[in-house]
Formats: structure tokens, C-alpha cells, sequence
């Protein structure tokens, strides 16, 4: 057996500790575990909900994983801290702002916009900029129903979404290395693609909070961080807007983010990708897999320089 020391493993080397549990779940034969796990987050179940014309009939990664294994900064820095930290997030009383380059600006309560359009069921693949993947039953419905209600001006050319955040809830930016509130953008072609969801739920339920609760963002074809997560405020406006990522560290994150395995991130390559619950890698798709769907939408770009 091959031993090295731990500064010569590249981090996109290291088994994810939801993989390492997943295993060794099923080698030790505890399927209660992941029940037990699915009732901790349960929420209220979905109804009238129906499978969307987009997705995958891939199969879904185990809810324990994908409940359990997070990015959600402000809830800590740590793939399991969110699933520890987020249940102190009050999703009631919520509401949503659209603001900006509209005709029609409206502050929506969550449950007014969950009801702007009837909940569809879509099976979307999902890829994290660190090397791992997950394919998950999201719920929502376009963005495209919320942009069309708030009939955009003609110098709206892009849509800036903001996360929700509270100091006293929080890690405060120094703890978690990046600015808050977390803000993200899409150009509007992008926005109004039929593939970006806004999502309320997943697995048949209302999200849980480590997830995104009570509404988020789904750009499947995008790096997992463009998918906003709690959204209070949704703007419409003329310029590129700033995004976390791509101002913390612009040399690693640009504003687009599409999955490119040809594209290496400067500290890890981005050609394979390890699918939470399983063991092997394989290799990562353009686009996430969605490359005939939205590949018109960069026709004429250099996708190395435009990342």
C-alpha cells in the first residue's frame, strides 16, 4: 500500500465524509440509520405536485447525504455544520422582495409565491466546485413565472438574488471567510431559461433549512454555489452584479461558474467528480450534462476566459 503524507493528497483526493458514512452505513447493514436521519429533517409534504418536463432519470442520491453533506456558509464552513447549525432559521413569517427594473415591484410572502405557479417535481444532477456531485428530486417552478409578473424594463438585463442574514444567527463574514449577505447573479437569459427553477421544496417536502429553506435558487447546469440558498431579495438591473464568490476570490470563481471539466479550478481539476453514496469517480460532464439545452446561450464566447 502506498502511504503518503497529508500534504502531498490534493483535497479534490479526499473521500467527502458523507461518502466514508454512506459506506460504511451499508457495510455494517443500518438502514434504520438513513430513516432516522430522513425523520430529523423531515418537512411538510408537497401537494398537487407534478413531474416537470426537465430532468434526469438518474438515480436520486440518498436524502441522509444530501441533508447532511452542505455548503451554507453562513451556518459554517464545514460540509456537516449546516445540518447542525440551521435549525435555528425561522422560515415564518418570510417574504421575498422584487425590486429594481420592473414595471410591477412586489413584496411577495412566502406563501403568496409559492402559489404563483403549480409546483413541479424535477430531477436535476448537481455539481460542487470541490469535486463532488449529487443528483436531486427538486421542487418549484420557473423563474421565468416570477420574471414574467414583474414585467422587467428594457435596461434589465440581469437579475441579482440575495440570501437572507442575521448577525445574531450567523457566522459573521471574518468567521466564515467571505462577505455577507451571500449574493449571486444570472444574466436574464439565463434567468428565464425553463431549466432555473425556483425551488420551495425537494424529496416531496418543504426544503430543509441547511438546504435553502424556504425558497432557493436551481441552476443545474452552473458550479452548486449559484444556486442561492434562503432568498429575501431579487433584483433587476442593468449592470453585471457583484457575486460572493467571484469578489472573494476572483481568480478561482467567475460570474458565469458553468460546469466545464476543461476548466480546471487553479487548486484541484475539474474533469472527474465523486457522486455522494458512491465510491468510484467519473468523469464530469459540460454543462453538468445539460450542454444541449443551454450551449446556445454562450455561442461566440471563450468559455476558458468567460468561466
Amino acid at each position: 500500500m502506498l502511504i503518503r503524507r497529508a500534504a502531498q493528497i490534493r483535497a479534490s483526493e479526499i473521500t467527502p465524509k458523507a461518502v466514508y458514512l454512506n459506506r460504511r452505513r451499508f457495510l455494517v447493514g443500518v438502514p434504520v440509520a438513513l430513516l432516522g436521519a430522513r425523520a430529523a429533517w423531515a418537512g411538510t409534504k408537497l401537494a398537487g405536485v407534478v413531474r416537470g418536463p426537465y430532468g434526469t432519470d438518474e438515480r436520486p442520491t440518498p436524502y441522509g447525504d444530501v441533508t447532511h453533506y452542505n455548503n451554507f456558509y453562513e451556518f459554517g464552513t464545514g460540509k456537516t455544520e449546516p445540518a447542525e447549525r440551521a435549525q435555528k432559521l425561522r422560515t415564518r413569517p418570510w417574504s421575498v422582495s422584487v425590486e429594481g427594473e420592473v414595471g410591477k415591484p412586489k413584496v411577495y410572502d412566502i406563501d403568496e409565491l409559492m402559489k404563483l405557479a403549480p409546483p413541479e417535481e424535477r430531477i436535476y444532477r448537481h455539481r460542487c466546485v470541490e469535486g463532488w456531485s449529487i443528483v436531486v428530486p427538486w421542487i418549484g417552478f420557473p423563474l421565468k413565472v416570477l420574471v414574467e409578473r414583474a414585467e422587467p424594463t428594457s435596461r434589465a438585463k440581469f437579475v441579482a438574488f440575495q440570501s437572507f442574514y442575521d448577525s445574531r444567527e450567523m457566522l459573521s463574514s471574518g468567521q466564515a471567510g467571505i462577505p455577507f449577505p451571500y449574493v449571486e447573479g444570472l444574466r436574464m437569459d439565463e434567468a428565464v431559461h425553463p431549466l432555473t427553477l425556483l425551488c420551495f421544496g425537494m424529496y416531496g417536502e418543504t426544503l430543509p433549512n441547511q438546504d435553502g429553506a424556504p425558497v432557493r435558487l436551481v441552476v443545474p447546469w452552473k458550479y452548486g454555489f449559484k444556486s442561492i440558498k434562503s432568498i429575501v431579495k431579487i433584483r433587476f438591473v442593468e449592470n453585471q452584479p457583484p457575486t460572493t464568490w467571484s469578489t472573494s476570490a476572483p481568480r478561482e470563481y467567475g460570474f458565469y461558474s458553468n460546469v466545464n471539466p476543461g476548466v480546471d479550478h487553479p487548486r484541484w481539476s475539474q474533469a472527474k467528480e465523486r457522486r455522494l453514496g458512491e465510491f468510484f469517480k467519473r468523469a464530469t460532464l459540460m454543462f453538468n450534462g445539460y450542454e444541449r439545452e443551454v450551449a446556445q446561450l454562450y455561442a461566440g464566447m471563450d468559455l476558458r476566459k468567460y468561466y
